[in-house]
């Protein structure tokens, strides 16, 4: 199994950017799941249609089957975490035991999983690179990850 790479900077660093552009690599070697931290509340859900219905009626979870996603919106964000670090841990040990082989994680900069760090900002080690976006060689990124080496080596 891979460990999780969280890519980690200030807003409007190019963090999104970099990760779409592993997803786009890795997605040939395996499933690829993402995290994103958020700061703020925000509802993925439309007032008045019946999953938000069936939520705010008192639904514990609500899944969403369209002809093209599915979707479950479940009570238990990071306030109601006894940390984000013990959220973040259980989030990824989920999508682990689905089968995911590579999850990346937008955010989580005191995250114990190695590290890509867009721009200038203090984070938890590991560190394995740190730089503006265009610094990142994308596709050495994807093989160190898909090899195994992300920590042996200084891919960017």
């Amino acid at each position: 199994m891979h460990p999780p790479l969280c890519i980690v900077g200030p807003s409007d660093a190019g963090k999104t950017t970099l990760l779409e552009s592993l997803v786009a690599e890795l997605a040939a070697a395996g499933r690829v799941g993402a995290i994103k931290s958020i700061h703020h509340d925000i509802e993925i859900d439309t007032p008045g249609k019946d999953t938000h219905r069936h939520r705010t009626a008192g639904a514990d979870t609500v899944v969403g089957l369209t002809p093209s996603l599915s979707f479950e919106i479940t009570p238990g964000g990071k306030t109601d975490a006894d940390s984000e670090g013990a959220l973040l841990e259980s989030t990824v040990g989920d999508l682990q035991a689905a089968g995911y082989e590579f999850i990346l994680i937008e955010g989580f900069h005191t995250a114990a999983y190695p590290k890509l760090v867009v721009g200038d900002r203090p984070a938890a080690p590991p560190v394995v690179a740190r730089g503006p976006p265009p610094a990142f060689d994308i596709s050495a990124l994807a093989t160190a990850m898909i090899e195994g080496t992300l920590l042996d080596a200084d891919p960017v």
